[in-house]
């Protein structure tokens, strides 16, 4: 209730004060007078103001207006039937049944329960039919309480005309109904309860109570009108009124998962249904509360097939997810692997079964350059565009990442043809990007008996082909640099073609793979080709070089870097001649990097090329023999070069030096 006006709290703040003391003076010092505060009249006057209260808030909000304006005229009604007890039938030896004052009471249940309704229809979105039949089964199971125990005693003392019958029995009934819907719906909610709730349930139980003790004492005939009970109805009535003022719930809130509460609950209410069948077996119980147990134990047996038809559908949604691929919808890899076990068996050298593995080409260049959510768009394209290729021939999955597979049993036809038109599948030609895809097919039993070696067999058959476009996309592009300089430096080239020679030779003896041996001889290649953006006459300046010219020359490896990354598949090799002029020390250029955080294959490069340089015939200095070169390279060891590089490049030159000389 902290966000009602002030005014309201306070209103209910001296509503509630009264009960207490109400209830204080009934049961502790009935006898004593206490004033106009504690007449007769007096109860009437507090259920009217919150019911007044209750209709102000259904006023004041559309959301909830009708919900709440129904309840409090079902407040108001029980108010007037009040009212009217207590003007005309308070001093009434023999009061009449029905009368004026029973329509007021009797139309309260009612339209209570219709406000209910209404607001429970917020909070049933998204709850599962498991828990809307634990709801059923607790408004029967109390139901059949009430009419086990309350029922039964009215029912006993209703005499006279068929409509004073009638009423007094509508009266439980009523309650019945009531209490066995708030009931109802809290365990149909998994008994989350919100203020507004919580309110509303209490409320209800209370006046249920004082209700139920009531009508046992008049069906006994020992009512008197200062009862201890009598505070539980406008105790009852305040409270539920008080509900339409506290805050609404989070409608985000998820409904609650299965736990402990959630099943000792439901079985709580079973043994009460079931209690009440067996009792009715040894006593004489109504039929009404045996019909509402029986209703409470079927109502049971749904909730079972409920939850057996929901761990049905959640265990063929968990091996759905398990075995297909979130994103495009094709079946995964584990779905692959299943579907291999079973089929590879039943393959045969006549009727043999293609595997064909695709990685694309490009993808991460446009994922880069698109955004990811294009990405994932396009591999949704993509899919799509596999899956109705091999509609009728095959079966299609993705494997992960940019990786797709292709399952299909060829029959008469040739299976390459299908693999290159499954790839051409997964490719597209767009504005500013390029997607083709790189792949490896093996045939099934002939080439792999199971499924791991089959995989295995395709993915490397896939790559082998993925690198030798990558080399030759690395070569056509290298040699289209190399062009460039040559036709702007023809000098240049048979320095470049030197320092390649070396680096290779360095490279091979640190053990690097073949991949890296091919980058650092690229890099070697191109590490000058940043030189086309400086000046004739600066690299052809016979005297030693200005500070500003030396600035240009620094920036030709940044120069360089960025031309040669404009080839996407030397990428690696622009990273390494971006750093072929770092230090050891870390005073080089152009990112002051220092010892092992310069890439090794820049640091080999940087060798060869000092001392290509030195050996070779230059505008503005005369060459040096090989073994003054080689002696300046192990002096400048450690600060400008790599020891190590330096050692194993003399190792090399003085191994290619034997070879050379002549035979004697």
């Amino acid at each position: 209730m902290s966000s009602a006006p002030r005014v309201v709290r306070w209103s209910f703040l001296i509503l509630g004060a009264w009960l207490v003391f109400a209830q204080t003076r009934n049961v502790f010092f009935s006898g004593i007078d206490a004033g106009p505060l504690f007449q007769r009249f007096a109860h009437d006057v507090v259920t009217a103001a919150a019911c007044a209260l209750c209709i102000y808030r259904a006023v004041l909000h559309r959301a909830v207006r009708f919900p709440w304006a129904l309840i409090g005229a079902g407040v108001l009604c029980w108010t007037f039937g009040e009212i009217y007890y207590s003007t005309v039938l308070w001093t009434v030896e023999i009061v009449p049944v029905p009368s004026p004052a029973d329509a007021g009471y009797l139309l309260m249940p009612p339209l209570v329960l219709a406000g209910l309704v209404l607001l429970m229809r917020t909070r049933t979105v998204g709850v599962p039919g498991t828990l809307r039949a634990d709801g059923v089964t607790a408004a029967l199971a109390i139901g059949a309480v009430s009419a086990a125990i309350f029922f039964e005693t009215a029912l006993d003392a209703a005499s006279g005309d068929p409509l004073g019958v009638a009423t007094t029995l509508a009266y439980p009934l009523f309650d019945l109904v009531l209490v066995g819907f708030v009931v109802g719906a809290l365990a149909g909610t998994g008994w989350c309860l919100d203020r507004t709730w919580a309110l509303l349930g209490v409320g209800v139980l209370i006046f249920w109570i004082a209700d139920s003790f009531y009508l046992v004492q008049i069906a006994t005939g020992v009512y008197e009108s200062e009862s201890w009970f009598n505070a539980g109805w406008w105790a009852g009535l305040v409270l539920m009124c008080a509900a339409a003022w506290q805050p609404a719930p989070d409608s985000d809130l998820e409904p609650p998962r299965e736990g402990l509460r959630l099943i000792v609950m439901p079985l709580l209410f079973a043994v009460i249904g079931l209690a009440l069948l067996i009792y009715g077996c040894f006593a004489d119980l109504n039929v009404l509360a045996i019909a509402l147990a029986a209703a409470a134990m079927i109502s049971v047996m749904v909730r079972l097939i409920l939850t057996f038809r929901e761990n049905t559908r959640m265990l063929h949604t968990s091996r759905d997810e398990a075995l297909t691929d979130v994103l495009t919808g094709l079946a995964n890899r584990r779905a692959l692997s299943r579907r291999l076990d079973r089929r590879i068996p039943r393959a045969t050298s006549e009727a043999p079964l293609v595997l064909a593995l695709f990685d694309l080409d490009g993808f991460k260049l446009y994922n880069d350059t698109f955004g990811h959510p294009a990405g994932d768009a396009l591999l949704v394209r993509l899919a799509d565009n596999l899956s109705g290729y091999l509609e009728g021939r095959g079966e299609a999955y993705r494997m992960g990442g940019d990786e797709f597979c292709a399952l299909f049993e060829p029959g008469d036809q040739v299976s390459e043809p299908i693999v290159a038109g499954a790839a051409e599948a997964l490719s597209e030609l767009g504005e500013g990007f390029t997607i083709t895809c790189s792949y490896g097919s093996i045939h099934l039993p002939l080439e792999a008996q199971d499924a791991s070696e089959a995989l295995r067999i395709a993915d490397q058959r896939m790559y082998v082909q993925k690198n030798a476009g990558r080399a030759s996309a690395s070569r056509q592009s290298r040699d289209v640099l190399l062009r460039a300089l040559k036709e702007r430096n023809p000098d240049l080239s048979s320095h470049l073609h030197d320092v390649a020679d070396l680096a290779e030779d360095v490279a091979r003896r640190l053990a690097l793979s073949d991949d890296e041996i091919d980058q650092v001889r690229h890099a070697a290649e191109l590490h000058d080709v940043g030189k086309v953006a400086i000046p004739d006459d600066i690299l052809s300046k016979p005297g030693p070089l200005d500070d500003i010219e030396w600035e240009f020359i620094r920036r030709h490896t940044l120069i360089g870097e960025r031309i040669i990354a404009a080839a996407p598949a030397l990428t690696r090799v622009a990273a390494l001649v971006r750093s072929s002029h770092e230090r050891w020390d870390g005073t080089g250029y152009p990112d002051r990097l220092a010892g092992r955080d310069i890439p090794l294959g820049s640091r080999i490069v940087a060798v060869a090329d000092a001392f290509d340089a030195m050996v070779a015939q230059r505008p503005y200095t005369d060459p040096r023999t090989p073994d003054v070169a080689l002696a300046e390279l192990r002096s400048c060891a450690g600060a400008q070069f790599d020891p190590v590089v330096v050692e194993v490049f003399a190792a090399a030159w003085h191994a290619r030096d034997r070879v050379s000389e002549p035979v004697r």
